[in-house]
């Protein structure tokens, strides 16, 4: 009736996640561990780069794991991702080191005896420096040489394995390392670049099918790089085919070399959105906008903060009718209150696409802890807990206890949406309370 105030419309239902979710954070060897001496990696960085921007002793994981493990797992973590390094296990041609061997079974062990999940990466960019001097992933023997690896370390590691990664980001190793040219060994070559996504795909297929062979019930996939893409003029044709292009080559190829019967599931790595924009100056295809021009809001690493992005890709990658895991996702940021708001947008919308009919299994943050950013040296901070690297002091950040409440719920309460704006009264913004 008129003069009667009107009912304020507000949802109070909490975000619940499906049950068995899998709540984790993820990290991988030569960024943590430390003294990674025989991989190509460490080669490159006192070749290549200054001191500040080598790995050295990094988070001094290789004997600080079961402190962080148990750090995880007071933060009700219920799984964890960690990746195994081969230049370790194999650092010289066809010799196994099984004193690695056995240290990586008991950092395993070590998360399974706290009840984790296990999800075990097998390569994570990083190379025995005997195989990168014999061409690496451009010398197509390389698939003989991972499939002996795997092999090896597939019988030793089974026990404490739930979930097998065969190769990160294969996109991402083959577009830096040979089409930019900025990581070892910094071979610029679209055609090498290309031969080396293949030499990867086929090496997927064989760690594929002798991990099942070698342990039928296991659980295998990838972890590839997909970006949300866009462009800015709704009208335009050439954009709209520089968008289906790039989502073609760049999310989707590695699984298209490899097919669906290579997958028990999908790992999708989400860090990026771009949106591309014709100008006059390129007359062909129209190039990346310049987010810096939009001044749109972006992490330490200048990366666009785009929620809503990790639901366009898990729409798309939903059609592969596989079970879906976030293996990375994560923000580098000094600020963490910034974690905190981007830990529940972006949670916020894998829940709308799990209500949407996307079989998501399970979420890695990256990362657990602050770690060797490649070559960006330490400088980005991606940890739910900080490092200070001159005394490897671990400090649980904000943003780790409230993942810790939402794992503990198994969904995102209400008074966590605070983060995004919910229940903020004008008033309060307007005319905030003076206190003290």
């Amino acid at each position: 009736m008129p003069g009667n105030p009107q009912k304020v419309k507000h949802d109070h239902t909490t975000l619940f996640f499906p049950e068995g979710f899998l709540w984790g954070a993820a990290t991988s060897a030569h960024q943590v561990e430390g003294n990674n001496v025989n991989s190509d990696w460490w080669d490159f960085e006192q070749k290549n780069q200054p001191p500040e921007k080598r790995s050295g002793l990094a988070c001094d994981q290789y004997n600080r794991y079961a402190e962080d493990f148990e750090l995880a797992k007071n933060l009700n973590h219920n799984a964890h991702r960690l990746s195994i390094e081969w230049a370790r296990i194999e650092p010289k041609e066809g010799e196994f080191d099984q004193p690695a061997i056995d240290h990586y079974v008991q950092v395993l062990k070590a998360l399974k005896d706290k009840g984790f999940t296990v999800m075990l990466t097998l390569h994570h960019f990083t190379n025995p420096k005997w195989l990168a001097d014999k061409g690496g992933w451009k010398n197509g023997k390389v698939v003989f040489y991972f499939e002996r690896f795997v092999k090896k370390i597939v019988p030793e590691l089974q026990e404490y394995v739930d979930l097998w990664i065969t190769i990160n980001e294969p996109n991402v190793y083959a577009y830096n390392c040979y089409f930019l040219g900025v990581w070892p060994p910094q071979k610029k070559s679209k055609w090498l670049a290309l031969k080396v996504l293949w030499n990867m795909a086929k090496a997927h297929k064989k760690a594929y099918n002798w991990i099942h062979k070698l342990t039928p019930t296991s659980r295998v996939g990838a972890a590839c790089n997909v970006a949300s893409l866009g462009f800015y003029h709704k009208h335009s044709i050439i954009e709209a085919l520089t968008v289906w292009a790039t989502d073609s080559f760049g999310n989707h190829l590695f699984y298209k070399l490899t097919g669906n019967k290579y997958h028990d599931f999908l790992g999708l790595n989400y860090y990026f959105n771009q949106n591309f924009s014709y100008d006059k100056k390129h007359t062909v295809f129209p190039p990346v906008a310049d987010i810096s021009i939009s001044k749109k809001d972006v992490s330490d690493m200048g990366w666009e903060i785009y929620p809503e992005g990790i639901f366009d890709v898990l729409m798309d990658f939903a059609d592969y009718k596989l079970p879906i895991y976030i293996t990375e996702n994560g923000i580098a940021t000094t600020n963490d209150d910034r974690r905190c708001r981007f830990l529940i947008a972006y949670l916020k919308e894998i829940y709308h696409a799990i209500e949407a009919g996307v079989e998501v299994k399970g979420y890695f943050h990256w990362s657990l802890i602050d770690n060797f950013e490649w070559a960006n040296g330490f400088e980005p901070r991606f940890g739910l807990v900080e490092i200070d690297y001159q005394t490897q002091k671990r400090t649980l950040r904000p943003s780790s206890k409230v993942y810790a409440e939402i794992i503990k719920t198994n969904g995102i309460y209400h008074h966590l949406l605070r983060f995004l704006g919910h229940t903020v009264q004008a008033e309060e913004v307007l005319y905030p309370k003076v206190t003290g």
